[in-house]
């Protein structure tokens, strides 16, 4: 299938930079790319995963209270519901370098202040704000590697992202465990806090050297600079791979400015609808494991210490999820991959409830771990391919944001069920959720693996 350009004053080309985009090799240079924009990303897990690490000592130390962390955990993610929606839509206008920087500075100076905040309601404002600029970081980032690297690579790419982002995860648990006990000038939860805020540091060496998407710059009809970039990329990897493949034009992409309503139309509609169901219901699974799991162990009468000495070996599987989905994300059907994982995480997590040895409940927590990181690799990489250039950061921002609304009340919902029906009534709830995933992704989701991003929004 092929779509005229509505751009008059463009010619129409046969070769788009999505065909001289797919027919380049893997190379370090894409490596590299990946690994400086996924530092962004970083700083985003660190936050997320934050609340894990430090929410039962703010409970422990009566800063608030057990109801008062489904507000702490609740503030972030309705600051990145915002950001997610209003900042990844930026990214289409402004650019996806510019977004990821903008969003990062943001996150950084409101955790800043956070970690000096005097009450919880400080605590809970500052953290709302840093949210806004989190909220854009993962969706900037999957928008960017998935129109930055060739088709056939592309989940390795997005899942090698997720490996660099989630060795957040065991430092911030490491450091949540190390610092929180302690007390020097301040209490060591906020020293845990201020080291996640050094992102500011790093943000312009991060900004240096980034190329702006040319796929972007073609889709906003500067084509001259997109086949300036195009070429300069060519030629850094011819020197490193040796003669590229020839060029095969492919789906010729529509070009013009993407508009919200467009998410709505037909063929995105209905990936809107299931993206928006996905959404709601993934982050129960994901983040109501993470999120609370020191909370949880605490309840079962696991001392604070020992908690966050738990979360911090579980922790360290978090890098592993991700090399699970670096060698399975472009051999099999993303979408099939999917919903298996996500039924393999609702078994794990019942059987994890009903665990009371601490052997087996770190043994359990390391596999719903590692199943929760092989499962985000794999979807952070679909649902950047279900929309068009025009509009890819404007729809997945749209759908993510509603992981993040999600997040923001499932907590009230968990500490409900945990006074009422106990840890066993939290991992029911989270088996339901990756059930209801299982079946929209796998029942509704269209096919995407190997196949171009044109290929994709063209159907």
């Amino acid at each position: 299938m092929k779509i005229g350009v509505n751009f008059m004053s463009a010619p129409l080309q046969t070769a788009t930079i999505a065909d001289r985009m797919n027919r380049l090799p893997s190379s370090s240079y894409f490596t590299k790319l990946v690994a400086r924009i996924s530092t962004g990303g970083f700083f985003e897990f660190y936050e997320l995963f934050l609340a894990g690490s430090i929410g039962a000592a703010l409970v422990n130390q009566k800063v608030i209270t057990i109801g008062g962390l489904a507000y702490f955990i609740g503030a972030a993610f309705i600051g990145m519901f915002f950001g997610t929606m209003i900042l990844g839509k930026a990214s289409d206008v402004v650019g996806r370098k510019n977004g990821y920087v903008y969003s990062l500075l943001t996150y950084s100076f409101f955790t800043i202040c956070m970690a000096f905040a005097p009450n919880a309601v400080w605590i809970d404002i500052f953290r709302m704000l840093a949210g806004v600029g989190v909220g854009a970081q993962l969706v900037i980032i999957d928008t960017y590697i998935s129109e930055m690297t060739p088709a056939s690579k592309r989940g390795y790419y997005i899942a090698f992202s997720q490996f660099i982002t989630y060795w957040a995860v065991p430092v911030v648990a490491f450091l949540a465990y190390l610092l929180v006990p302690t007390h020097f000038l301040m209490a060591g939860w906020r020293w845990v806090v201020l080291i996640g805020a050094l992102g500011s540091i790093v943000v312009w060496w991060i900004r240096w050297g980034l190329p702006e998407s040319p796929r972007w710059y073609e889709n906003s009809g500067q084509h001259d600079k997109a086949d300036e970039l195009m070429t300069r990329m060519e030629q850094t990897i011819e020197r490193e791979s040796g003669p590229l493949p020839a060029v095969k034009p492919g789906v010729i992409a529509v070009e013009r400015k993407g508009k919200f309503a467009e998410i709505w139309a037909p063929p995105y509609r209905s990936r809107t609808i299931m993206l928006l169901i996905f959404n709601l219901f993934q982050t129960v699974g994901f983040y109501g494991f993470a999120a609370w799991v020191p909370t949880l162990l605490v309840s079962e009468g696991v001392t604070l210490l020992h908690s966050l000495l738990y979360t911090f070996i579980m922790a360290l599987a978090n890098p592993l999820g991700p090399i699970i989905g670096m060698l399975t994300s472009d051999r099999y059907q993303r979408k099939h991959l999917i919903a298996i994982v996500a039924i393999a995480i609702a078994a794990s997590g019942t059987i994890f409830s009903f665990m009371r040895i601490p052997f087996f409940i770190i043994l359990l927590g390391i596999i719903i771990t590692l199943l929760n990181n092989w499962f985000s690799t794999l979807f952070h990489s679909y649902q950047a391919e279900l929309y068009p250039t025009r509009i890819r950061a404007t729809g997945v921002g749209f759908t993510y944001s509603w992981s993040r609304l999600s997040s923001a009340f499932t907590g009230f919902l968990i500490v409900w069920l945990l006074k009422s029906f106990g840890v066993v009534g939290v991992f029911a709830f989270i088996a339901f959720a990756m059930l209801v995933v299982a079946v929209v992704i796998g029942g509704f989701g269209p096919r995407t693996s190997l196949l171009s991003l044109e290929e994709i929004s063209s159907e």
